[in-house]
């Protein structure tokens, strides 16, 4: 089922579940959207309730047999394929009349799309003839979605053969995952996020459904997540050589997202736009004879010229003048919108509980944790129920969680065979050693406080759908972990799909707040939080790798607020009054940014408060 673009956003991956059945929300209205297939188990539960939901065969996939991961995620794919297949052709066959699938699939388009025009002109249609007409017409450009999956490369644990037996080929995580999308009847994407990994790549090359068939085209396309263009080219040139070909890149600022937040080096997000449109040309043109030599090399035949690459973007857009900005301007082929769907209970899988605290929160609510075992930034909500879990295990002298699906263990601290972070073995273990150092009793409980704040991802990332419901093993939490980007802070109320739809195309307005900073300077307000977070780790004199890190992080975002200086004016859809306070607080920021002292190696870091100018 190929996705022909009807909208110009899509709902990219949202944490482990909340995502995991928004297809068969909202694919059957065009709309593009990614499951995550990280976790199976999550997975084969949701292929149980969905197959009862509609009446389909269900026989589970136990652990017991070969290859279960892989094939788990496959047989759900598949179901999802035929749901949104019969979805559609429902939806196609509906009667245009106020308040069907059919209406609403054409009244959510943009307004500007050439589909819309058509579908206004039946509803202007006087004769009963021209009606008929332009009703099949319109009903035979009904295209459902596409139904993408997303892969974080890094999660690639490796697996022991069945029963305990040596490690197959090709079994980790990260590559049975792959191989579940591979042969399932889906023929989309999988969306590659958060690296390289060689292990997976070598694999992907092994798979022919990535390359082209006699008509040019592969049956499973790549997209690549990435934060900057260096990454794009790495990444592209890496995959071309094996001849695989980036049907899309999707760039997502570093910090202002949900999610892992992947922080470049002070690169922003306008400066990486710029990039990637004045490159975009030669970058293509790079790839194309990198990825023909490679067929080639195959003994397969290589197109004469470059096959269609997408450039999208996503992370913090808020507005739909921010939204075509993005596209006009930087000439994005389509944008991500993804926190905010997740106060849309049609889109998303978020039990009542968590949605209402998304609603309710401010913006000191959202914030970047070290919560993920996996060491890397991690954004968050105060409040939540995994937060709460936490805390009362540590109050119970109990802390750290019964590690049962294992996807995140990396830590070898303390035993041969890798263990979790958030795990209350790792954590146990930890704190004793740490009890048993000469630190002073402040020094101890901080230290105490960074182990004990992992959060349990595997469990609390797919909890939502279970909430309120019994679970046959008592270790397993109904504690709610939630990710959202710090944008969501703006929008303050539960909406239904087709006010989110009308939202992003200008139809009506969801976010409250007035004073919401334009995207670019809402991220520059992260990056230089950051940057002062990370002076602030520096506890002892810094080290000259540090130093040079620290001081060319904020050479980029000073050159980033050059940039903007050049932007602003070119913001034609703004008010002048909106230019001149997003000029102003850039002012604000850039000062902000010049009171941080870097000091030299040897030197303890200083870091000076100011307060910004009021304009």
């Amino acid at each position: 089922m190929q996705n022909h673009n009807v909208h110009t956003f899509h709902i990219p991956v949202l944490g482990l579940a909340f995502s995991i059945d928004t297809p068969l929300r909202v694919a059957r209205y065009g709309i593009a959207s990614v499951i995550s297939i990280v976790d199976d188990i999550l997975i084969e539960r949701m292929r149980e309730y969905y197959s009862n939901l509609y009446g389909k065969p269900f026989t589970a996939i136990t652990p017991k047999e070969d290859d279960h991961r892989a094939r788990r995620i496959t047989a759900y794919l598949n179901l999802v394929n035929h749901i949104v297949h019969e979805q559609t052709a429902k939806l196609k066959a509906s009667a245009f009349e106020q308040g069907s699938e059919i209406v609403k699939y054409f009244e959510m388009l943009a307004d500007h799309s050439p589909l819309k025009a058509l579908y206004r002109r039946l509803v202007a249609a006087r004769s009963a003839v021209h009606r008929a007409n332009l009703e099949t017409e319109l009903r035979s450009r009904i295209v459902a979605g596409a139904i993408d999956v997303n892969i974080m490369t890094k999660l690639d644990k490796v697996n022991p053969g069945t029963h305990g037996s040596e490690p197959l080929p090709d079994s980790s995580d990260a590559v049975a995952a792959l191989r579940g999308f591979v042969r399932s009847e889906l023929g989309s994407s999988v969306v590659l996020s958060a690296g390289l990994n060689p292990r997976l790549f070598n694999y992907m090359e092994r798979c022919p459904e990535f390359l082209p068939g006699p008509d040019g085209v592969s049956p499973k396309s790549v997209v690549l997540k990435v934060s900057d263009y260096r990454s794009a080219s790495i990444q592209g040139k890496l995959l071309a050589k094996k001849g695989i070909w980036i049907s899309e890149y999707r760039i997502e600022s570093g910090l202002n997202c949900g999610g892992h937040a992947f922080a470049t080096d002070g690169i922003l997000l306008g400066p990486i736009l710029r990039e990637f449109k004045e490159k975009r040309e030669p970058l293509t043109s790079e790839l194309h004879a990198l990825y023909c030599a490679a067929l080639r090399g195959k003994g397969r035949n290589a197109p004469a010229e470059p096959r269609p690459v997408r450039i999208t973007v996503q992370g913090g857009i808020g507005t739909t003048a921010e939204d075509e900005f993005l596209r006009e301007y930087f000439e994005m082929d389509g944008t991500g919108w993804g926190s905010p769907f997740l106060l849309v209970p049609e889109a998303t899988n978020v039990d009542e509980r968590t949605r209402a605290k998304l609603a309710a929160a401010g913006k000191e609510d959202y914030y970047i944790s070290d919560a993920s075992p996996l060491g890397i930034a991690f954004n968050n909500l105060r409040g939540s129920s995994s937060e709460e879990l936490i805390r009362r295990r540590v109050a119970e002298g109990k802390p750290g969680s019964p590690c049962t699906k294992k996807y995140l263990v990396s830590n070898t601290e303390f035993t041969k065979e890798p263990i979790c972070t958030a795990s209350r073995q790792y954590q146990s273990l930890k704190i004793d050693q740490l009890q048993g150092m000469d630190l002073t009793a402040e020094e101890l409980e901080f230290r105490i406080q960074k182990v004990v704040e992992k959060s349990c991802l595997c469990e609390d990332l797919a909890a939502s759908p279970f909430v309120g419901t019994p679970t046959e093993d008592e270790r397993v939490s109904r504690a709610v972990a939630v990710c959202p980007g710090p944008n969501l802070a703006y929008f303050s109320r539960i909406a239904t799909l087709e006010e989110m739809v009308g939202h992003i195309y200008g139809r009506l307005q969801l976010i409250s707040d007035s004073s919401r900073p334009n995207l670019f300077i809402n991220e520059l307000r992260l990056y230089i939080d950051y940057l002062k977070n990370e002076m602030g780790k520096k506890l002892e004199s810094l080290t000259t790798n540090e130093h040079r890190y620290l001081t060319t992080f904020r050479g980029n975002l000073q050159e980033g607020i050059e940039y903007y200086r050049c932007l602003i004016p070119r913001l034609a859809k703004e008010t002048e009054r909106y230019r001149e306070i997003m000029w102003t607080q850039l002012q604000d920021l850039e000062l902000e940014l010049e009171m941080l002292v870097i000091p030299l190696p040897g030197m303890e870091p200083v870091l000076v408060e100011c307060r910004p100018r009021t304009g």
